[in-house]
């Protein structure tokens, strides 16, 4: 038997603060309305909920058991909203460590300055989490994925610090940190095409690999030696002044960062993020008059 929810609603008011006048305050309605709702369903289930005095209103006893039911029924619902509602103010974001811990992590208290009211929260791994609620931002091959995903393509050039810089045209040999990925269906780093395009393949170079970008950048740092890197992932390293780029030539990868599906998960604050994280990319990029080749 379908019923009318605002007559349910009405109904449930009243019984609880046992009173139409108090429950027509509560629902901003008129305490005719309430009576009218409350009229149309007891005919409608064909029985009495309410016996009516001149200043008072008490429920029969199948009036009881339906004021059990709507109260239960409507707080189950509340809170359900409420838990919806909560749940849409967080943001789950899963991405490699290197993208957390140099990118997203650094910049995070500049997103909850703008938007203080979501929470974000951030769990590193090389998995893919397919759930819709959650924001999958994974370093992958650019021609695997579609434009509308891309959020920026990766570029690579030599990082160390100002002292290294100042020396690696007269150091005769260097050490070089670069990645050689976990995921192997990864495209390899374009180490070999960078050192050809900037004439360096007869200069004697030792290169030495971490499965993460992360580690390469802390150990060329440790070691005061280089380290062949996307710019991505050094751009907070270059504002802070602790590396310095290499005047060399900077080459295109086959690589990007993306979000799988990104429109499919374009909630309200989910969008908010993405169009920060966007602007974030953009603008860690460093202004260079360098060629970037392909």
């Amino acid at each position: 038997m379908q019923v009318s929810l605002p007559a349910l609603k009405a109904f449930e008011s009243a019984a609880r603060l046992g009173s139409f006048k108090a429950a027509a305050a509560e629902l901003s309605i008129s305490p005719t309305a309430v009576s009218h709702h409350i009229n149309k369903l007891e005919q409608r289930l064909n029985v009495t909920l309410f016996t009516r005095a001149a200043r008072k209103v008490t429920l029969t006893e199948l009036g009881k058991e339906l004021a059990a039911a709507t109260s239960h029924g409507f707080q189950s619902i509340e809170t359900v909203i409420e838990k919806i509602t909560t749940k849409d103010k967080q943001i789950n974001v899963t991405t490699t460590s290197s993208f957390a811990a140099l990118v997203l992590i650094p910049a995070l208290q500049e997103f909850y300055t703008q938007y203080p009211e979501i929470q974000v929260n951030i769990t590193s791994g090389e998995s893919i989490d397919a759930n819709n609620f959650t924001l999958p931002i994974r370093l992958g091959e650019t021609a695997k994925q579609s434009s509308r995903d891309i959020l920026k393509l990766e570029e690579f050039n030599l990082f160390c610090t100002a002292h290294a810089a100042a020396q690696f045209r007269q150091t005769e040999q260097i050490t070089i940190y670069t990645t050689d990925w976990k995921n192997s269906s990864l495209p390899k780093v374009p180490l070999q095409s960078w050192l050809e395009l900037n004439g360096l393949l007869n200069k004697q170079i030792q290169v030495r690999y971490f499965d993460q970008e992360l580690f390469g950048i802390q150990q060329a740092l440790l070691e005061n030696a280089y380290v062949f890197s996307s710019r991505t992932l050094t751009q907070g390293y270059l504002k802070a002044g602790v590396l310095t780029e290499l005047d060399t030539r900077t080459i295109n990868s086959q690589l990007c960062y993306y979000i799988a599906n990104k429109e499919k998960r374009l909630s309200r604050h989910n969008f908010k993020f993405i169009e920060w994280l966007e602007e974030l990319l953009k603008k860690g990029g460093i202004t260079s008059n360098k060629d970037i080749a392909s």
